[in-house]
């Protein structure tokens, strides 16, 4: 419930600070004394967007801060699920700069004005005549159905069997439109990747072949060269081995002489070792030479294939390649499988369809079985309001396809007059007559649901005597559960209340202000005493302002 409400710099307000109770409280004052300039101002915590115009002093910033008792409103998980400290006594404050920016905190924490606006909803509920055409709202009609049939955790499944069955739906029509479009390019993905299977597509294969067509180039070169090798190493005359025979003899023969001989003779026994070995490699070498026309035609045909391939596709080396073939076989599996995906999709969404039709089938039922009774005792309250020949036709029929709230559409009709024919709200009640029509919806919810605190904003326009005073009687005995604000002009409302404010207009130095206080006894006898007859207080109006309270 809202304990405390404090504005500062809004349009006529200067500074207002008031504190409010548990139970009916009804707020009083003459037409343009303010009231809607109070109501703008909760609005604002409540989570309505700013407006730099409602500045009072356009060089300072605007607050409005909002203190809620909501240990009753189960919030927690709210809190939690924003990040958000929770307190019992949780406060709301809103700033508007000078700059025309606008900031929200929650416990001191900022937060968007998204944010804002989703818990405002859940602490405070404003009603106003225009505000009661949701009365002609499928929705919300199906929600207060819903309420007395306590689907509550029945619709938290369907919606999330819903989510399921709608994300299940897209991935089908996904798969649908991948496998319209992959037909077309299915072949040509499968001509090019048979391509690319073609070719020795390996990291450094390119380098490899044109290496080994070097050496199948130039093979004569090659064997030539060895050729002399061979001689400049093994000839009888000058062979490099010969005489490097003769320099091992004799450096041995000249080791037995000291140190320094014996390591010249080891050095050149390695290089003897070392030549020999390179002799025998190149005797390896010159063994495995020869002409090959084939070979190097092969070789030139899978070094002409990768480079066609790496410029048909703009690709720098072949490990581009080896992804482009990546991707074109993933393309090529997903269009030859997709049609069992499609086929799994499909049977996926028939359970979940399933699932669903049960889950709302439940739903129906439960709004079903409880329309009898919402219909006597939405009847009997209008009855006690003054609309005793009004009556209501509600019937629930299936609809075809799966909706937010189920697979429902509902016809919620209402005959205001005896013989009249049914009609849809909206086009046959009268502003008063809709007002008296939410009246006793919500006084109806507050037996179901645990309601924010209710704000009834001059919902008793258009009515009088008798009927404005059962209204009060329906609002107080609300206020009983929960915390009720009606803004009234009607004394037999206004009597009603447990706490009375008055909104007035004072003119001072710096201006005009509007002004809110609480009313005693005495104030309370003197303000019903204005709203029934005037400025000019009559005894009679004393005696009944009296009565009325009494």
């Amino acid at each position: 419930m809202l304990t405390n409400l404090s504005i500062k710099n809004y349009a006529l307000i200067d500074h207002l600070n008031v504190k409010f109770t548990n139970g009916f409280t009804v707020i009083t004052g003459e037409t343009g004394a303010g009231k809607s300039i109070l109501l703008g101002g909760l609005a604002l915590v409540l989570g309505k967007r700013a407006d730099l115009s409602s500045l009072k002093d356009k060089e300072s910033k605007c607050i409005v801060e909002g203190e809620f008792d909501i240990a009753k409103y189960e919030l927690k998980s709210f809190f939690d699920n924003n990040d958000l400290d929770y307190e019992r006594k949780t406060i709301v404050r809103r700033e508007i700069l000078p700059s025309g920016k606008s900031r929200a905190f929650i416990n001191d924490t900022p937060v968007t004005l998204d944010v804002l606006s989703k818990l405002g909803g859940r602490l405070v509920d404003v009603h106003s005549q225009h505000q009661t055409m949701q009365l002609g709202e499928s929705d919300f009609q199906l929600k207060t159905i819903d309420a007395l049939a306590n689907n509550e955790k029945v619709l938290v499944q369907y919606a999330a069997k819903l989510e399921q069955y709608q994300t299940s739906t897209k991935e089908l029509e996904q798969l649908l439109e991948f496998q319209s479009n992959a037909i077309k390019e299915h072949e040509y993905n499968s001509f090019l990747l048979e391509e690319l299977n073609s070719a020795p597509l390996k990291e450094g294969i390119i380098e490899t072949l044109e290496e080994e067509y070097e050496q199948l180039n130039n093979v004569e070169v090659i064997m030539e060269q060895l050729s002399q090798v061979q001689q400049l190493l093994n000839d009888e005359q000058i062979g490099v081995i010969n005489l490097l025979t003769e320099l091992k003899q004799i450096s041995h023969k000249l080791g037995h002489y000291g140190q320094h001989y014996s390591e010249l003779d080891e050095r050149v026994n390695s290089v003897f070792i070392e030549l020999d070995d390179i002799s025998n490699e190149f005797i390896a070498l010159n063994d495995q030479v020869d002409t090959n026309p084939e070979m190097l035609e092969e070789v030139s045909a899978k070094l002409q294939l990768l480079h066609t391939l790496l410029k048909k596709h703009n690709a720098h080396d072949v490990s581009e390649l080896l992804g482009i073939k990546k991707e074109l076989d993933d393309k090529v599996q997903a269009t030859e499988n997709v049609e069992s995906d499609i086929e799994a999709k499909r049977k996926e969404l028939l359970e979940l369809e399933a699932e669903l039709n049960t889950i709302a089938s439940k739903l129906s039922k439960n709004r079903n079985k409880i329309l009898p009774k919402l219909k006597k005792q939405l009847e009997g309250t209008l009855a006690e309001l003054g609309m005793a020949s009004a009556t209501f036709k509600i019937e629930i029929h299936p609809s075809k396809e799966f909706k937010a709230t189920g697979k429902d559409d509902l016809t919620f009709l209402l005959s205001s007059n005896k013989g009249s024919a049914y009609g849809e709200l909206k086009k046959v009640a009268s502003g008063g007559e809709l007002s008296r029509i939410m009246l006793a919806i919500k006084s109806i919810l507050a037996n179901y649901e645990n309601l924010p605190t209710l704000m009834f904003d001059e919902i008793d326009t258009g009515v009088s005597g008798e009927i404005s005073n059962k209204m009060g009687d329906i609002m107080q005995d609300m206020s009983k559960t929960m915390q009720i604000f009606s803004i009234t002009h009607l004394p037999q409302v206004a009597a009603k209340g447990a706490h009375h404010f008055k909104v007035y207009k004072e003119e001072e130095l710096m201006g005009t202000q509007t002004k809110m206080k609480p009313l005693s006894k005495q104030e309370r006898i003197t303000e019903l005493a204005e709203m029934l007859g005037g400025k000019a207080i009559t005894e009679s109006a004393l005696a009944h302002a009296k009565e009325l309270l009494n």
